[in-house]
C-alpha cells in the first residue's frame, strides 16, 4: 500500500492520522524537489520517530515506489498538500492501474495559506511559476488574470533568491507591458518566522525574504482586502 501524505507547512504540521500511518510504514520517502524545505529532515525525523529517505523527481516519476508498495507499506511525504503537483496525481493513476491501494492524507499548502494576506481565495485566477531561466511566458497568465480582475499567485523556482526573483518579475512585466503597482510577498507562511510584505516593488526589492516565498499580484481589491493588505505595508 502507498500512503501519500501532506506534511503541511512546518515540521509539526502533519495530522495524527498521518503520524499513525507513518508509524506503521515499512519505509518512508520524502520528495525533495517541489519546494525549498524550510527545516532540516532531522527535525522531522525526531517528530515521526522514523528515518526518511529523500527522493528526487526521477525517482517519483519512474514509479519505482510502486514496485515496493505492491508488497510493503510505503509512505511518500510531500511538503504542503500532496496533490498540488501533477506528478503525484500521475502516481495515483499508475497505482490504480497496477491495483495498488493508495491512501491520500491531505494537508495545508501555500494555496490556502495565502488567505492570511486578506485576499479572498475565490478571487484568485490561474497560478503560475516564475522560472529560474530566461523565460517570461508566466506573465501571460498574469495578464489573463488581470483581464478578469483576478489575483495571481506566482510560485518561485527553487534556488532563486528573493532579489533576483523581484528583479526578474519587474523586467518581464516591463517587457510584456504589464504595469506593476503594489505586490504581496508571502515569506515562510505556516512557520514561526513568517512574514507578509506589501508595497511597491521598488521598495520591496530593498528588503530581504527567506525561502520559501511566493509573490502575489493583486487585481481589483475589495475594501476589506485593501484594509488588511495595508496593515502589512
Amino acid at each position: 500500500m502507498l500512503h501519500l501524505i501532506g506534511l503541511g507547512l512546518n515540521h509539526e504540521g502533519f495530522s495524527w492520522e498521518a503520524y499513525k500511518a507513518i508509524e506503521k510504514a515499512d519505509k518512508v520517502y520524502i520528495e525533495n524537489y517541489t519546494v525549498e524545505f524550510p527545516y532540516k529532515f532531522s527535525e522531522l525525523e525526531k517528530e515521526i520517530n522514523q528515518e526518511v529517505v529523500p527522493v528526487d523527481r526521477n525517482f517519483v516519476e519512474s514509479f519505482k515506489v510502486l514496485g515496493e508498495a505492491k508488497s510493503k507499506d510505503i509512505v511518500l511525504l510531500v511538503y504542503g498538500s500532496p496533490l498540488a503537483a501533477t506528478t503525484h496525481i500521475s502516481l495515483i493513476q499508475e497505482a490504480r492501474k497496477r491495483k495498488i491501494k493508495v491512501k491520500v492524507l491531505h494537508n495545508a499548502s501555500i494555496l490556502n495559506a495565502i488567505g492570511e494576506t486578506g485576499l479572498q481565495l475565490y478571487k484568485f485566477g490561474k497560478t503560475t511559476s516564475l522560472p529560474n531561466l530566461d523565460a517570461d511566458s508566466y506573465i501571460d497568465v498574469v495578464k489573463s488574470n488581470l483581464s478578469i480582475k483576478a489575483h495571481t499567485l506566482i510560485l518561485v523556482d527553487i534556488g532563486m533568491s528573493f532579489n533576483d526573483a523581484l528583479r526578474k518579475l519587474e523586467k518581464d512585466c516591463r517587457n510584456k507591458n504589464v504595469k506593476l503597482e503594489k505586490v504581496v510577498i508571502c515569506e515562510r507562511l505556516g512557520l514561526k518566522d513568517s512574514h507578509i510584505h506589501y508595497g511597491d516593488i521598488s521598495k520591496l526589492k530593498k528588503q530581504k525574504a527567506k525561502a520559501p516565498f511566493c509573490i502575489i499580484i493583486p487585481s481589483e481589491l475589495h475594501f476589506l482586502e485593501k484594509e488588511v493588505l495595508e496593515g502589512f505595508s
